[in-house]
């Protein structure tokens, strides 16, 4: 039984630009159902791209995901003992795939995994630098691209859970991976019987429609909710780790800092704390097709993350301030062009900055639910002290180091 789907009965867009781009490149989604054994045999089978296609380039793009018969090329030998496994062989629970293991959270979710017993693969792209850290660590290391959605089936096959926090890198258009390959994503997995779903969203994502990510985010919970799949999504307001890059390093080398006029507060997480939660959601049915928000204990201003690295750092930062209005008629300038359209799209942010909104939840039912303490979770003082005591000790080594040196010399 086919279930069809348009991205306009489930998400009500009201960016006319992006709306319309989701609708069409949605419309003619098909999200299959396991009914059918011959179904999980073509998905298997998938070997290029005509036969699940995303057209990235037609303008309006209307990208189709679906299985046709006559799409569907020979069963390979491979293919078809893929198809006896899959058949034959119970899935465990234990066997996860992580869709962005190489990033952020993607990494500290292999970790925990890993150090939890679970039979971790992760979906890595083709890459001139493989993830050997992945390997290292004992997870399985698999090759596809969200991109590429005759890449999934394959990957997918005896896989119990996914758990995607994958996003698009900087120089890529944000629907390419975050819609688009989000979409060929649920579809397979849906195909191929993926019994659990996590999937990593943003804080107040339909509070933002103007910003082009957080509008794809909440159209893809929605696309969830519409599927069959057993999901949990997890909200985030922000990591610490992004902080440190930002503010951390050069105010320490007396770099300048960029900082804004604005407001809103971010109640950042370290990303640590965001796997161990995430893991806890995981086994916990509350969380069953439901959706939940991770917030940190305080929410911040970029003014007052700065005044704490200064304070910790024990110096002070050299702060350019660029009005939040700049970075609009920024936006608007780039949005002009098609060769600056992604830039305009990232810099949507800044209508975001202009809320004075406060990017955080109340997370004491969220503890309660998942049985953790609250405790046990990192504040950004503690983050930051930690961070900048370990760097200063190697600075006073490496100094130390330098003056003995110079004494043999």
């Amino acid at each position: 039984m086919a279930v069809s789907m348009s991205a306009s009965s489930f998400c009500q867009l009201k960016s006319a630009s992006l709306g319309s781009e989701l609708r069409s490149s949605a419309k003619n989604i098909t999200l299959r159902s396991l009914a059918s054994r011959d179904l999980v045999n073509q998905a298997i089978s998938l070997s290029s791209a005509d036969s699940l296609s995303l057209n990235a380039t037609a303008v309006p793009r209307t990208n189709v995901v679906s299985v046709s018969a006559s799409a569907i090329p020979p069963v390979t030998a491979a293919s078809a003992a893929a198809v006896t496994a899959f058949q034959g062989t119970p899935v465990r629970t234990t066997s996860v795939l992580v869709v962005g293991a190489t990033g952020t959270l993607g990494r500290q979710i292999v970790r925990k995994l890993l150090d939890d017993g679970f039979d971790v693969r992760c979906l890595v792209r083709p890459r001139p630098q493989p993830a050997d850290f992945l390997r290292d660590w004992g997870a399985t290391v698999v090759q596809g691209d969200l991109t590429k959605p005759e890449t999934l089936p394959a990957a997918l096959v005896g896989v119990h859970t996914v758990i995607d926090c994958a996003t698009g890198r900087p120089e890529e258009p944000i629907r390419t991976v975050d819609w688009d390959g989000k979409v060929a994503l649920i579809q397979s997995a849906q195909a191929m019987g993926v019994q659990r779903y996590l999937f990593f969203s943003i804080h107040e994502s339909e509070q933002h429609p103007e910003v082009p990510l957080m509008e794809i985010k909440k159209c893809t919970e929605k696309l969830l909710e519409q599927s069959t799949l057993n999901y949990t999504t997890i909200r985030l307001c922000g990591f610490m780790q992004a902080l440190i890059g930002q503010y951390a390093v050069p105010i320490l080398e007396e770099q300048s800092v960029w900082g804004t006029d604005a407001t809103t507060r971010v109640a950042y997480m370290d990303s640590q704390d965001v796997a161990r939660m995430a893991m806890a959601a995981l086994r916990n049915e509350k969380t069953y097709r439901k959706t939940i928000t991770l917030a940190g204990p305080r929410a911040w201003t970029t003014q007052e993350v700065i005044a704490l690295c200064e304070r910790l750092a024990g110096q002070d930062a050299k702060v350019t301030t660029v009005p939040v209005g700049v970075l609009k008629l920024t936006r608007k300038f780039m949005q002009l062009f098609q060769w600056s359209s992604d830039v305009a799209d990232r810099l949507a942010f800044s209508e975001v900055l202009t809320s004075n909104a406060v990017f955080s939840a109340p997370m004491t039912e969220t503890y309660k639910m998942l049985g953790l303490d609250p405790k046990d979770t990192t504040t950004l003082e503690q983050y930051l002290q930690e961070y900048y005591t370990q760097i200063l000790r190697k600075l006073k080594d490496l100094k130390a180091t330098s003056k003995q040196g110079d004494y043999y010399l």
